[in-house]
Order: structure tokens, then sequence, then C-alpha cells
């Protein structure tokens, strides 16, 4: 279960689906696609009529690259998320951001959670979640924001710093007052993690959902895709619906995605074939 103010989403036999807005001249994916203001809001539109629950933006590109200000994040960041909430009333909005003031103008300006991909960071991030009684994304990362990994060894082994690491942030956030069905856990795909983590990680999230909170998992055309099947940017769509349900079946409750209506199409399938829910139409053989 996943309750804020704005809505509430019953994670129990539905999967949430976070659509993406890159508010960035050098985002990996898109290139900018969706960095002018106009562009960027129409996206966000076409992602909620496409089934997104959740649109995710981001004013900083998550890997390494040009140096971006504080002032400027927001300036990326604020004005979009205000015009979408005008516009877009219903849909949950998150940033993702790890500074403190970035996510407190956003919440203010009408944003229901705060996706850290570093891990807390800014510590403050936490105070910020808890004065505006927003929702909290922990997400394990590893290492330095907007750094790739080198080399990196998890002990005893990478799965259990993972588990380990998100028992104790969300265990800081209800200790600093946010309410457990306002936290998701994150286990971090491709940061500060080789392929093999990643796929190591995907096949054991049960030791994750265990913790009793949602699982997000943000494995959108990502670099372990990529890897895995020799396939460049533009061709990891399907591996990326394929990791999308795996993960699903091993009990992600969430996911973040690039491409909404070929995710959501999957993702109904999914549920239908689990028993979740029943076909939206259903008259072969009756009539």
């Amino acid at each position: 279960m996943l309750d804020l103010p704005r809505r509430r989403l019953d994670l129990g036999t539905r999967v949430g689906v976070m659509g993406i807005v890159n508010r960035t001249p050098d985002s990996f994916y898109d290139r900018g696609a969706t960095f002018a203001f106009d562009t960027a809001l129409a996206h966000a539109r076409r992602l909620v009529a496409e089934g997104a629950d959740i649109v995710d933006v981001g004013g900083i590109k998550g890997g390494p690259g040009a140096a971006v200000g504080v002032a400027e994040e927001i300036d990326r960041v604020v004005p979009f998320v205000a015009a979408l909430r005008e516009v877009e009333p219903d849909v949950l909005v998150s940033v993702d951001t790890f500074r403190a003031p970035v996510a407190d103008a956003a919440l203010a300006a009408g944003a229901d959670i705060v996706n850290d991909v570093t891990g807390l960071h800014d510590p403050e991030v936490l105070d910020v979640v808890v004065a505006r009684d927003a929702g909290y994304v922990a997400m394990h990362h590893g290492g330095e924001p907007r750094t790739r990994p080198f080399r990196r060894h998890y002990v005893p082994d990478l799965t259990t710093a993972v588990v380990e690491h998100c028992r104790a942030l969300t265990g800081r956030a209800i200790a600093a007052g946010v309410p457990p069905t306002r936290l998701i856990v994150d286990p971090g795909h491709d940061f500060q993690k080789t392929t093999y983590h990643s796929l190591e990680i995907s096949r054991r999230l049960p030791e994750l959902t265990a913790l009793g909170f949602p699982v997000l998992v943000a494995l959108s055309n990502k670099d372990f895709i990529g890897e895995t099947l020799a396939t460049p940017l533009e061709r990891r769509v399907d591996g990326s619906l394929a990791a999308a349900v795996f993960s699903i079946l091993r009990g992600a409750h969430l996911v973040r995605v690039h491409e909404v209506q070929r995710t959501a199409d999957v993702v109904r399938m999914t549920e239908a074939l689990l028993g979740w829910r029943d076909p939206a139409v259903a008259v072969r053989g009756l009539e």
C-alpha cells in the first residue's frame, strides 16, 4: 500500500507504473528530447493518458555530466511540477533529486514523492519529506552521486548490502516521522553496480520485498540490459519489458519506465495472468 495525501495506490494486486520526464539536455535515453518546457509538459500528459500512476521528473542527469546548480535545478523542475499539477490534478508526481532545497520547492509546488537516487546523500532531504508530508523512495546507491562504478565489491554480497541499506534508510525515515505507508524501496539497478550485480538483485528481489515496503524497479533501457543483450540504447525496449515482467513475478510493485503505454499493456496482461484483474472485454465464445 502506498498511501499519500493526494492518492492511495493499493499495490497488493496491481502494479504501479511510473513514467519518466527528463528536464535535462543530456539525459542518457532521450538526449534532451523533453528538455523544453512545453514539450516536457505535453509528454507528461501523454504518459498520464497512457496509464502512468506517477510522473517522475528530474532536472539533473543521474550519471556523470555537466554540473547543475541548485537554482538551475529548481528552475528546471519546480515550474514544471506546478504546471503539471494544474492540468493533471489527480496524478502522483515524484521529483528525482538528492538536494533538500530542490525537494522542498518541488513539494511546495505540488509534488508528492521525493525519489532520492542517492540514499540520503543529503540528510536534510528527510527533514523536507517529513515537513511536507511526502512519500520517499529509499534507494540503494553505494557511492558518490553521479559517478560510475569501478570494480565495486560488496560484502558479504550485493543483495545483502542492498537489503540492509534499504532497511537502514526506511528505519531512519520512520524514526524521523515518515509513515511506513509512504515509503518505497528501490534496489538501484546500475547505480554503482555491474551488469552481474543488477541481474543478481533482480533474481533476489524477494529478499527486498520481505522488508514490507513497495518495491520500485527502475530498469528501463539501462546499461545492464544493453550489455546482457549486446544491444544499443535504441534497441533495449523489449529487454526492458522482459525485465519488468520478471521483476513483477519476483515481487516488484512499481516499475519506472520511459515507454509507458507498452509497459502498461505488459503489466496489465501480467496482472490478468496472475489472476489479479479481469479482462477489459470477455465476449469471445459468449456471443
